[in-house]
């Protein structure tokens, strides 16, 4: 009887673990292939699972991973709600989510662009302030400077 008790409580414990944790890869990736349809845009997929737009080139310098950048940005979910927007923003790439670290290297100095960046890459299953867990995010970017 002490053997089926304990059956059944690691078996709940274990399933209500499950919407924590949930998967949103794949989920995300519809997400974002259905907007960039629905948006007539023509995005490239890095190896991540990262997209992105760009818009226009730029001529300057083009970031590392480890750079310190400045850029104006505007950031939404897919159903067009903003959650942050910023005419100039100073960062280092490592200080930011996956998503820019690896995104705004993409960009040259004056370069802008959509990056559309799924919650593994982004603030994960948990979220983070207004944001919810295994959210799509978008950010408008243009890439003003490599300090």
């Amino acid at each position: 009887m002490k053997y089926v008790t304990l059956v059944l409580v690691l078996s709940l414990f274990v399933s209500c673990g499950s919407d924590d944790e949930k998967d949103y890869v794949t989920l995300n990736d519809k997400e974002i292939t259905d907007y960039i349809a629905e948006n007539n845009l023509v995005a490239e997929k890095s190896s991540t699972g990262l997209y992105y737009v760009i818009e226009e080139e730029g001529t300057g310098e083009q970031p590392t991973f480890t750079s310190n950048v400045t850029v104006s940005y505007k950031g939404y979910f897919t159903n067009g709600s903003v959650f942050d927007e910023r005419a100039s923003y100073k960062t280092n790439l490592q200080n930011v989510i996956l998503g820019w670290t690896e995104g705004i290297t993409y960009f040259k100095e004056g370069g802008s662009g959509k990056l559309l960046i799924p919650a593994h890459l982004g603030y994960g299953n948990s979220g983070r302030g207004s944001i919810p867990g295994g959210a799509v995010l978008i950010f408008d970017i243009t890439l003003i400077s490599v300090n």
